[in-house]
């Protein structure tokens, strides 16, 4: 058969976007909207001691609440079937996820079971799962972020740890994207520097890997519209998203890291990382996240440091695919190409990165998370198998590729 390739793109993403300081404000009159009674708030400890879920739920007066405050870092399935328990326990009308990626994570998953019954891992791809498809929408839910990184509110993605596989897997369905997402940039601003820095490079590494990865035209068109992958290839649209998320997290972590109470410099980075979410979740992520997954479900290290150590690998990889667009992110990224080649034009993205994630404090390598030298054919096999992943990487990639990388990036 001839090859036939992808002629239509698509944009999908979170249906309404509520955002600015005091938007938190607005947070019972949407749960009016949703003709909510009851709602379950999915959260973790660390937001109950700051206060914030004190802060959210007396603002809160048009609806009875539930708290469930057991979310962990990279939850694993207990922690998912422990919250839609508590669903099943209270039948609630609106599902709201407050914190970071995890919170929404789990709160999108517990939307769609809780609505739809079974087990989480009936919903998760074959091998590992039974491969169902999500029926339909589920209980509505409100994604609040509270860190500016994981772009969870707009992404149909939930990432579950089976600790005793050593593996990470996912839930992918449009369904689970939220129906609203919350940006209040008074939120983040007791986040500490370190997590403020970890998770802005990995929208960062979001917005970059979307602007590079393989266009729509030039993967193979599937059969029929339900059959078009999630991340269907950059486009127009995600390009653009792409170049402004770029441009504001690179002009604004350094400030959001040394004085949290910037209020400025949080808000472009909750945006920044929203529209980056925009962008990868439909154009797709490439090379720096598969060895990322593969590393974080092996050696359980932090996932937005993580990235932020391969990501300069990657790029200096994918460069001959990509010089153009590559010499754009260092424009972005403030560097001035005047004089210099589109290689090293190139190279100066991913200095630039480099240089960002050492300013706010990110820096050492791989080694400096525990990754030795012996580490690596394994878990470059373990990236290899991440092809959902690797499928929009811009250059072509195998594993002794892989290995090459993570060994720049020790």
């Amino acid at each position: 058969m001839l090859y036939t390739p992808e002629s239509v793109w698509e944009l999908s993403f979170t249906p309404n976007v509520t955002h600015g300081v005091g938007a938190i404000e607005e947070l019972g009159a949407i749960g009016v909207e949703f003709g909510a009674d009851s709602a379950l708030i999915v959260t973790d400890p660390g937001l109950v001691e700051t206060g914030i879920i004190d802060d959210v739920t007396a603002i809160i007066d048009s609806f009875e609440y539930t708290v469930f405050d057991g979310v962990a870092p990279d939850p694993d399935i207990g922690v998912f079937e422990t919250a839609i328990a508590k669903a099943d326990e209270i039948d609630p009308e609106l599902i709201i996820g407050v914190g970071g990626g995890s919170a929404m994570d789990v709160a999108k998953t517990t939307s769609v079971v809780a609505a739809h019954g079974g087990d989480v891992l009936d919903y998760v791809a074959e091998p590992t799962g039974g491969g169902q498809p999500v029926p339909g929408p589920g209980i509505p839910m409100i994604g609040v972020p509270t860190t500016a990184g994981t772009g969870a509110e707009t992404s149909p993605v939930s990432v579950i740890s089976l600790p005793d596989e050593d593996l990470k897997v996912g839930i992918s369905s449009r369904y689970q994207r939220p129906n609203v997402a919350l940006l209040d940039p008074t939120l983040s601003v007791s986040l500490p520097p370190g997590p403020t820095a970890s998770s802005g490079m990995d929208a960062l590494s979001h917005a970059i890997e979307a602007y590079v990865t393989r266009p729509y035209d030039a993967k193979p068109a599937p059969e029929g519209r339900d059959e078009r992958p999630d991340y269907n290839g950059r486009s127009p649209i995600t390009d653009l998203f792409a170049k402004s998320a770029i441009e504001r997290i690179g002009g604004h972590l350094r400030a959001a890291v040394d004085n949290g109470e910037n209020l400025d410099a949080r808000e472009n980075m909750l945006l920044g990382s929203y529209m980056a979410g925009v962008s990868f979740t439909n154009a797709g992520l490439g090379a720096t996240h598969a060895i990322a997954m593969a590393i974080g479900a092996v050696k359980h290290t932090p996932h937005g440091v993580t990235i932020a150590h391969a990501l300069p690998a990657v790029m200096r990889h994918n460069a001959t695919s990509a010089y153009d667009r590559y010499a754009e992110i260092a424009a972005l990224l403030g560097e001035d190409p005047t004089g210099l080649t589109r290689a090293e034009s190139a190279d100066a993205a991913a200095r630039a990165v480099e240089e960002l994630a050492a300013d706010v404090g990110i820096h050492g390598g791989l080694s400096s998370l525990g990754i030795e030298d012996s580490d690596v054919a394994h878990l470059a096999e373990r990236a290899s198998q991440l092809e959902r992943l690797l499928v929009g990487n811009p250059r072509r990639i195998d594993r002794d590729d892989l290995e090459t990388i993570i060994r720049d990036a020790l």
